[in-house]
């Protein structure tokens, strides 16, 4: 048995790599084209377009590999049935069970690099991405609404609600254009501040500079507003760099602890959290899919080779996984439209992808 898992396990593993650096060249190569036309641009060089090429492709990587998986699979179990040699293997004793078992052990380790590569190093090149990005720009604009957060105090007066507008980013990781209200329990406006940048810093608070703080009066009956001027302002708040970093960064940049904590913060402040809840679910179960595409590719293993060629059956998998993505993409905005449950919109495409593997794989089984 050791040497038909050496066997398989080899096949397979050359092609699916293969496959991955076909794919990631393709797009290395879109990328890189698309930045030229920003060299030129104050701090943006030739070599900026590359680094930002190459930066891409660790997340290019997270996102393919599972096809990858399904075409080299399909691939290699094509060319062992052509060639007869898993005719030969399943005379010899392997039986359905028993292949089903070898390719769901290389499924497995293939996850387990998908898992650590979009948990681990696709966030941390994302946000160098970033980093690149405003250092070339001078910052990072946030849209025109820039980015919101929410918080709570509490204070001996009763609960208050705040609300922070962040407008930009710096490159050294400031914000800008910040703004930030105070409500009293029954929405009534108490504070404004506003300053020109600011820096979250560890122990609950951030540094203005250059901050107005407006009180508006409780009782409006002959009473006015008040402003002060402060330099350097400490801003006591429990919204921490990560959920900061969290609402100004791009949702690739975030792990799936990452994505489950800023979640959990929009839920405890009372946001809309599903959109951040299916990502979440995504990202948790995506490294499952390796399993699901090894299940797809084992029945093209049990095709005669005068029912189709290998190129034919590669295209079929590229069919299989262009349908697989589309399905999977189309769920998530059917789950964030129609208010579905997260882990049932995420969990949904592998589990119909699986049947369906499963339901072909027995059929050749039984009647082929």
């Amino acid at each position: 048995m050791k040497t038909v898992r050496r066997l398989l396990y080899r096949d397979i593993s050359s092609a699916v790599v293969f496959v991955a650096l076909a794919f990631l060249s393709l797009f290395f190569f879109i990328d890189f084209v698309d930045a030229l036309d920003k060299v030129g641009r104050p701090g943006f060089t030739i070599g900026s377009a590359l680094l930002s090429g190459l930066l891409d492709m660790p997340g290019h990587f997270y996102e393919l590999f599972p096809i990858a998986v399904l075409i080299g699979a399909i691939y290699a179990m094509s060319r062992l049935a052509q060639s007869s040699e898993f005719t030969i293997l399943r005379t010899g004793g392997l039986g359905p069970g028993r292949a089903l078992a070898l390719l769901a052990g290389l499924g497995a380790a293939f996850a387990i690099v998908t898992f650590v590569i979009g948990d681990y190093v696709a966030p941390a090149s994302e946000r160098q991405a970033v980093a690149v990005q405003s250092r070339t720009q001078g910052g990072r604009e946030l849209g025109r609404a820039g980015a919101w957060l929410k918080d709570r105090r509490s204070t001996p007066e009763g609960e208050r609600n705040i609300s922070v507008n962040v407008q930009r980013t710096t490159a050294d990781g400031r914000l800008q254009g910040i703004r930030i209200f105070e409500f009293d329990r029954d929405g009534r406006l108490l504070t404004r501040v506003g300053a020109e940048s600011g820096r979250v810093t560890d122990g609950g608070h951030w540094q203005l500079a250059q901050a107005t703080v407006t009180h508006w009066p409780t009782d409006v009956a002959g009473a006015r507003l008040v402003d002060e001027k402060h330099a350097q302002l400490e801003w006591p708040t429990s919204l921490t760099g990560d959920v900061v970093a969290a609402a100004v960064l791009p949702v690739s940049t975030m792990s799936t602890i990452e994505l489950w904590r800023y979640s959990m913060h929009l839920t405890d402040q009372e946001q809309a959290a599903q959109r951040h809840a299916i990502l979440f679910w995504k990202k948790a179960l995506y490294p499952f899919a390796c399993l699901v595409m090894m299940g797809l590719a084992l029945p093209f293993a049990y095709l005669h080779a005068r029912s189709g060629g290998v190129s034919l059956k590669v295209f079929g998998g590229i069919l299989l996984g262009i349908s697989f993505v589309l399905l999977n993409n189309v769920a998530s905005h059917l789950g964030l439209l129609r208010n579905w449950t997260p882990w049932v919109v995420a969990a949904t495409p592998s589990l119909l992808y699986l049947l369906m593997s499963l339901a072909a794989f027995t059929w050749l089984v039984r009647y082929r």
